[in-house]
């Protein structure tokens, strides 16, 4: 269908050179340069200057040019080098239409770029408009979650300064249904941070005929994932969970029963905001900086801690279940909150139908303060957990008696050095929710409140 001619009887081999030879090659993106290459060469169109155009997509047999994975990166990764234009196929135009510096051209069969450079046809660059960020409704309102003041406290405070937040208690107390609320009262994506995150669903092939990421992603693996779904990695490496939720939140429902080597390695990416994953040859960095929602029972049976249903589980038996949980990884996450069961008057409580957007607002206001205070940094610092020990002591302003509270509570022996550092980002946070210019004695009290991890 594309006209084109097979090798003659004088040229039956054609050679095809993929330089630099040392880089491993795999995927169908090359397809459509090859196949320019070759008419080029057996004289069945003109030679034209490549030198400033990328040409990338898969070939069927028909001629037709197939969506590929990574088409962003390639765009973006094309504009940085110097090229111009970049032709892709049509299903992969809107994942690619965040990609700046660069024209795109989507096409649907060969025989379109043939007439195209040879001029006999007009074919006009992809303008996806402009860059437009939406707040996705979470799958439960946190205006339906009647009672449970405090945890929401702690999901407003995770929201507003992007920290770590674990939630334990029976079963049936909302711990899953307040992890599901939380995107809904996070701030829309910034450009960048839509950038970065498409980047990563780019790479790892989620976006063919789909749109661009332009709202917080969630993430909510199973606990049967295996460690290369979760962390990332594989023969040809690509990003896991904790990568896909980059810039937003992840979810993991259950901890315990997640395994091992998953839950010691989520230590890295919680740690550090990325993934690395080295090969032979080559070393591959995958960022994660995401808002880790875990949720857990005490026990096995459930009822450790709970007031109204006895616990039936032995001593060792809960040793054992809480000890699927080390100390370094709970090190890691810096709201820990109790759910307890809620009572009837709860119920009867009238629903705020506005509660998404108040919340919202008050998350937004608290960053706004924060991207304030970091305006003179030398790298971009998304949100107050994302600050290192060096920048918490440059830009977490206290009071004396604030300043005492938490070396007090460190020297004690209550907290580690990284739990010391913890706690004065989530008082910063709540010092920004309201309003406060210093860090004050009463931010550090409440920040320590959260960091109990001992059932009530």
């Amino acid at each position: 269908n594309s006209g084109a001619k097979p090798p003659t009887r004088e040229n039956r081999k054609i050679v095809v050179n993929l330089a630099p030879a040392d880089i491993k090659k795999n995927g169908s993106h090359y397809d459509l340069a090859i196949a320019l290459g070759y008419l080029m060469a057996s004289n069945q169109m003109r030679m034209f200057d490549a030198s400033n155009t990328l040409f990338v997509g898969e070939l069927g047999l028909s001629g037709e040019v197939r969506g590929v994975p990574g088409v962003f990166n390639i765009c973006q990764m094309a504009a940085d080098n110097g090229f111009e234009k970049v032709f892709i196929p049509y299903d992969n135009r809107q994942e690619a239409a965040l990609a700046v510096g660069i024209t795109i051209i989507p096409i649907k069969r060969l025989r379109d770029v043939v007439d195209y450079l040879e001029g006999t046809i007009v074919l006009e660059p992809y303008r996806g408009g402009d860059f437009e960020p939406r707040v996705v409704p979470a799958t439960v309102d946190i205006s339906e979650i009647r009672g449970q003041e405090t945890a929401k406290r702690a999901l407003l405070i995770a929201a507003a300064g992007g920290h770590n937040i674990f939630f334990s208690g029976p079963p049936g107390t909302g711990k899953t249904m307040l992890a599901q609320t939380l995107v809904s009262i996070l701030p829309p994506l910034s450009f960048n941070e839509a950038i970065e995150a498409t980047q990563i669903h780019s790479a790892a092939g989620l976006l063919l005929g789909k749109h661009y990421i332009d709202s917080r992603p969630f993430r909510a693996p199973h606990h049967t994932a295996s460690l290369v779904s979760v962390i990332g990695g594989g023969q040809n490496p690509r990003p896991g969970e904790v990568s896909l939720a980059h810039r937003g939140v992840l979810f993991l429902d259950e901890l315990p029963e997640f395994h091992r080597d998953v839950l010691e390695a989520l230590r890295q990416p919680l740690e550090g905001g990325a993934v690395v994953v080295a090969r032979a040859k080559k070393t591959i960095s995958f960022p994660s900086r995401c808002v880790l929602v875990a949720a857990s029972n005490p026990c096995p049976c459930g009822y450790y801690g709970d007031h109204e249903k006895e616990c039936v589980c032995t001593a060792s038996e809960i040793a054992r279940y809480q000890k699927k949980l080390s100390g370094p990884l709970l090190d890691r996450i810096d709201l820990h909150v109790w759910v307890d069961r809620i009572h009837a008057a709860d119920l009867r409580v009238e629903r705020d139908e506005r509660e998404s957007h108040r919340l919202r607002e008050m998350v937004m206001r608290a960053r706004a303060r924060a991207h304030e205070r970091f305006s003179d940094a030398p790298r971009m610092i998304a949100s107050n957990a994302d600050l290192s020990s060096k920048e918490v002591e440059r830009y977490v302003h206290r009071t004396p008696s604030a300043h005492a509270l938490a070396e007090r509570m460190l020297d004690a022996g209550k907290l580690s050095a990284r739990g010391y550092f913890k706690l004065l980002k989530v008082a910063q946070t709540i010092a920004d929710l309201e309003e406060s210019s210093l860090v004050e004695e009463r931010h550090v009290a409440e920040a320590f409140s959260y960091r109990s991890r001992v059932a009530a």
